[in-house]
């Protein structure tokens, strides 16, 4: 059985409030142990992670295939991107991402190495940006990743504004877990050092102004780290670090050579912080809960209502909307203001959202805790996969997603998923073919301006590929137009293609998606006809998971 985590550790003492809502409850444990377990458990290992009956599981992860947080396939349990919704409602409350990401990147840009953003999370911190160097050796660590407060270069920075109160939590959990197995993101090992040594380095890191990490976490590993303080109250609002290994730097050197550098880059975003207009909210949201009324009438006992209205809660927060009270909570989500506060005081008891002045609710950094650590690192093909699986199933033919290579002459396949017909396209991921003759390719030149379009040698593959730049000009104009490219029989005598854009938060298309099949299967009327309005529907829930997986992290292609 897994360890649990932090907060359950701390939490566990605490009586349950009689108001709670156990369904709540429930799936939150659910998706902590889903979380634990990188994304996946089959719901046999999900019943005895969590200790529930079964039914229990079984109805908990109905409900949340239902919101789009998880996936059911066969037996296994994946956790969905559209889950990541309720960490980007904390970053996006806490806006510091926002503001500080641009600088944490141009500073990984410059040093060639890992920088990242934490904030504080009780006696752990936990990453809210990485900004990540491609390298054999390279940081694993991922957003929404907690590691305990004594291991790492943030954490004596942090712990300079302890409270004996905190100070006495932090000395208590270290005895309970000598090994820091409540921490999945750090190799468990017993405790390196004793107490003093951390409560020397928080004393030292209140002095310097800033502190390292000489292979606390693991053998290799150093960094160096400065506080970003909030403008108004002087506090640490977050902590910068640079991350290295020792075959690039000692941690002596890390601070000799890249600290000035840090603390510039730190004095630039602490600028930012000042200088930034306030938050617009936008429009005042509302129903957000509406629709798990007629869900509950269509599955009935299998959609647990009170954990899907419960999950809407955290989806009220964002910019703008950092700290709410129960009446806007209530307004927000459409819930009674009864069963609002049943689930802010739900929240409270696991540790998600905290009490502000003026009787508002604020969410915490655990709100991270809910999936988003192994759905930070998705990428689209990660995406994309289940979605064109789905439309295989629909469409009877074979279903791909590609990008456009760097030089625009050709297309690489990322995603392929094949039916099984004695007759079939005949393609594997990786292959790349030439941009200008395939369906694919043409619905990702049509995004690409006129004159930056990179062509390459305009052969013809069949008698019916079109090879003169201004008619293919002409093509692609079109294929702007209508949203789509169908491809006859120009790649290969035979086939017939047709593709579909998949544009990301910005409008920028970024990826096609395809079907592929022998002409003698489908008329070109009824491609448009049938399976056009199929391709859409499934592009449409791609970009779905990009914008809700993009948007506080660049989504890989590939």
């Amino acid at each position: 059985m897994p360890a649990n985590t932090t907060h359950d550790a701390h939490q566990a003492a605490d009586p349950v409030p009689a108001e709670a809502v156990t369904p709540l409850i429930r799936g939150i444990a659910v998706l902590r142990r889903l979380t634990e377990a990188d994304g996946t458990l089959n719901l046999s290992a999900l019943e005895r992670a969590t200790g529930l009956a079964r039914s229990t599981v079984d109805r908990i992860t109905a409900t949340l295939a239902r919101m789009g947080y998880v996936r059911l396939d066969g037996r296994d349990v994946h956790l969905a991107p559209r889950l990541m919704e309720l960490g980007n409602a904390y970053l996006a409350a806490l806006r510091l991402p926002a503001l500080l990401d641009a600088r944490a990147d141009a500073l990984a840009d410059e040093l060639d190495e890992s920088v990242s953003l934490a904030v504080a999370d009780r006696d752990g911190i936990r990453f809210i940006h990485q900004a990540t160097r491609r390298r054999a050796m390279s940081l694993s660590f991922r957003i929404g990743d907690l590691l305990p407060a004594e291991r790492t270069a943030p954490g004596p920075l942090f712990a300079t504004e302890w409270t004996e109160q905190d100070w006495q939590r932090w000395r208590e959990r270290r005895t309970a877990d000598p090994e820091d197995r409540t921490f999945p993101a750090v190799p468990p090992r017993a405790h390196a050092t004793p107490d003093a040594d951390f409560e020397r380095r928080a004393a030292q890191a209140a002095t310097d102004g800033w502190a390292l990490d000489d292979q606390l976490i693991e053998p290799g590993l150093v960094a160096v780290s400065v506080p970003v303080r909030d403008p108004g109250t002087g506090r640490v609002a977050c902590v910068a670090s640079v991350v290295s290994h020792t075959s690039r730097h000692t941690a002596q050197g890390l601070r000799d050579t890249l600290l000035p550098r840090l603390r510039s880059a730190v004095a630039d975003m602490e600028h930012d912080l000042r200088t930034a207009p306030p938050p617009q909210p936008g429009p005042v949201r509302t129903g957000l809960a509406t629709w798990t009324g007629a869900s509950k009438q269509e599955l009935g006992r299998e959609f647990i209502e009170s954990l899907a209205r419960g999950l809407t809660v955290l989806t009220a927060f964002g910019e703008g909307r950092e700290a709410l009270t129960l009446t806007e909570v209530a307004k927000a989500t459409g819930l009674a203001r009864a069963t609002a506060r049943r689930a802010l005081i739900t929240y409270e008891h696991e540790g998600l959202v905290a009490p502000g002045p003026d009787r508002t609710f604020t969410l915490t950094p655990q709100v991270l805790s809910l999936g988003f650590p192994p759905l930070s690192r998705t990428s689209l093909a990660q995406i994309a996969h289940p979605h064109l699986a789905a439309l295989a199933a629909r469409v009877h033919e074979s279903t791909s997603l590609a990008v456009l290579t760097d030089s625009g002459e050709e297309i690489q396949y990322t995603v392929r998923v094949t039916t099984s017909r004695v007759m079939s396209v005949n393609i594997t991921v990786g292959t790349r073919l030439p941009s200008y003759a395939t369906s694919l390719g043409r619905v990702l030149l049509a995004d690409v301006p006129e004159p930056d379009r990179v062509l390459g040698d305009l052969r013809p593959l069949t008698p019916h590929t079109v090879t003169s730049e201004a008619a293919l000009a002409g093509v692609l104009k079109e294929v702007r137009s209508q949203g789509y490219a169908l491809v006859d029989e120009e790649l290969e005598e035979g086939l017939r293609s047709l593709a579909v854009p998949v544009r990301d938060r910005t409008g920028r298309v970024v990826a096609a998606v395809n079907t592929a099949m022998h002409v003698a299967r489908h008329t070109t009327r009824e491609c448009v006809e049938d399976i056009l309005p199929e391709l859409a529907s499934t592009a449409a829930r791609i970009e779905e998971d990009l914008r809700v997986a993009g948007r506080f992290r660049r989504v890989p292609l590939s």
